[in-house]
């Protein structure tokens, strides 16, 4: 465990994309960093795992490229969306960058292993194993945070500024005036993800299905695998039993596509499977002295593909933020909340329409007909998932 009574410029609960490269880059500014971790990596993760083309830039300011070249993922240059009749539109994910290059099949287990790595190496101090147990104040302020480890020993960690990358469960939210309770909400959405061998995709095509209640992705990652990660109502859920088998086959697989490509491919590791609430943005400042940066500030559909790109530009605003306005908390606070809106308003709007497409299949079969008649208008739709 850290030390007692060690001060931190910055504490970051969380080492996922978000987590991991904002104390990247707050360590590449000479700030004394602590990063916790409740897991051990490498660890699975839910996730899509298609890392589009912008996130090359990122790894590379981080000084990742080449640790990431070695996890010897996939290199994908297509997605085509498949609606339930089968019909099909593609896109080319050079679309989605400015560089021309492909995206990226690749597992969450690799890629955040090497961030967290990197952080390390450059002096961020890592902790892993660990748990937020609350948060410390002074004057109405998140001072740091108290933290326990598997063996539920426990010390205190003391911070200019405390960043939430818990993703979607914003762990440290709840300790704010509700005694760590979680808001109590009906999940509106199960997601599932299990890596499989045998799929029939194209090694360089990630595939996206549509069906009812829902809509799902393969694609190819290291080792020969294929990450397979798809979404679905809970009502649907229920109505064929919640095992991850009896889902992916009776309901995927109504898309003709996922039938061929998936109906002999075999589970290789164990299924994954979390509720979700909803969509959009959080408390991006929950509380002066704290901060939520990727799917803790804002969660975007996994619809658009941009999930790890957004975890990475959070990062990359929040530790911006930080480092101009650490010692007036209110400047970090109005530098975060104005560059988080200008890079993503428009992104969430664009990701809610095709949301809504996506879960209607005669709504997704009119988009996927429309977008098969003009590129022009499949690249501009691209962009908007992604350009602010």
């Amino acid at each position: 465990m850290s030390n007692l009574g060690t001060q931190y410029d910055v504490a970051v609960i969380g080492a996922g994309p978000a987590g991991s490269s904002s104390a990247i880059r707050l360590a590449n500014a000479g700030l004394n960093v602590i990063l916790i971790e409740k897991a051990k990596f490498p660890r699975e993760k839910l996730c899509g795992e298609f890392i589009s083309p912008e996130c090359r830039p990122h790894f590379d300011e981080l000084g990742l490229n080449g640790q990431i070249a070695a996890a010897h993922g996939t290199d994908i240059r297509e997605t085509v969306f498949y609606a339930n009749s089968g019909r099909s539109v593609a896109v080319p994910n050079e679309w989605f960058g400015s560089i021309g290059a492909p995206a990226l099949g690749l597992s969450r287990a690799e890629m955040d292993a090497r961030l967290l790595d990197r952080a390390a190496e450059l002096g961020v101090e890592v902790i892993e194993e660990t748990s937020a147990a609350g948060l410390l104040f002074d004057n109405e302020r998140v001072s740091g945070l108290t933290i326990k480890n598997a063996d539920k020993n426990g010390s205190s960690i003391r911070a200019k500024v405390t960043v939430d990358a818990t993703g979607r469960s914003r762990v440290l939210e709840r300790y704010i005036g509700k005694g760590g309770k979680a808001n109590g909400k009906a999940a509106e959405f199960v997601a599932f993800k299990t890596h499989l061998t045998g799929a029939k995709t194209t090694d360089d095509t990630c595939e996206i299905y549509g069906y009812r209640g829902g809509y799902g992705g393969c694609v190819r990652v290291e080792n020969g695998y294929h990450n397979l990660c798809f979404i679905v109502s809970s009502r649907e859920v229920k109505r064929v039993g919640s095992d991850p088998e009896h889902v992916l086959r009776q309901i995927v697989c109504t898309n003709p596509r996922a039938a061929e490509v998936l109906g002999a491919a075999s589970v290789a590791k164990p299924w994954l499977a979390v509720p979700i609430e909803g969509y959009g943005r959080g408390k991006l400042v929950p509380a002066s002295g704290l901060i939520a940066v990727g799917d803790a500030g804002a969660f975007i559909d996994p619809f658009t593909g941009s999930g790890i790109l957004m975890a990475l530009e959070s990062g990359k605003i929040a530790a911006a933020a930080i480092i101009e306005g650490l010692e007036s908390f209110s400047t970090v606070a109005s530098l975060y909340r104005a560059k988080h809106s200008a890079t993503f308003d428009r992104r969430f709007r664009t990701s809610s329409i095709l949301r809504r497409a996506a879960f209607v299949p005669f709504a997704a079969e009119l988009t996927v007909g429309a977008l098969t008649l003009s590129s022009g208008l499949r690249r501009r739709l691209a962009r908007a998932t992604r350009a602010s």
